[in-house]
């Protein structure tokens, strides 16, 4: 082999390395990024990750919405008509959000199965209900509150 041929051989096998590093760097970026939903029956089965976070979506259950002490901190009951998940949250709920509404929440379990919510997204008006909401809702079998039609 020539030095002219060792030379573009090695700056080919340069280039893929370097472009297999690139795309090995995006894909654990968007492996670490990326967030699951998961309805209050599937974490009731088991199926949530237990070290990482993800979505959960449900409906608030009526009678369930506490504030211990007098700091920020919430507590609620999340269902989707089929099981029931305790979430806790601690920050500034967002105005819509109240008793038998559906939200999406972001989060992790805890050791004791409650849903510890760094973040809490509540719908945003009378009609909508959040797609992940309305297909665990649909998977269940039950009406949704609030909707003039069946699902």
């Amino acid at each position: 082999m020539t030095p002219a041929r060792k030379k573009r051989l090695s700056l080919i096998i340069l280039m893929v390395v370097g472009v297999s590093v690139g795309v090995g760097f995006a894909l654990k970026a968007l492996n670490e990024n990326i967030m699951f939903f998961f309805s209050p029956a599937d974490i009731q089965a088991g199926k949530a990750p237990e070290n990482k976070d993800f979505r959960v979506g449900g409906l608030v259950v009526e009678g369930t919405v506490a504030r211990p002490g007098e700091g920020l901190t919430v507590e609620f009951d999340l269902t989707d008509n089929d099981s029931i998940v305790k979430v806790k949250y601690t920050g500034i709920l967002p105005d819509l959000f109240r008793e038998g509404q559906g939200i999406i929440a972001n989060g992790r379990l805890n050791a004791s199965g409650e849903f510890i919510a760094s973040e809490v997204l509540a719908k945003h008006d009378e009609n909508y209900m959040p797609p992940e909401v309305m297909d665990a809702m649909k998977k269940s079998g039950q009406k949704m509150p609030g909707m003039s039609k069946g699902i």
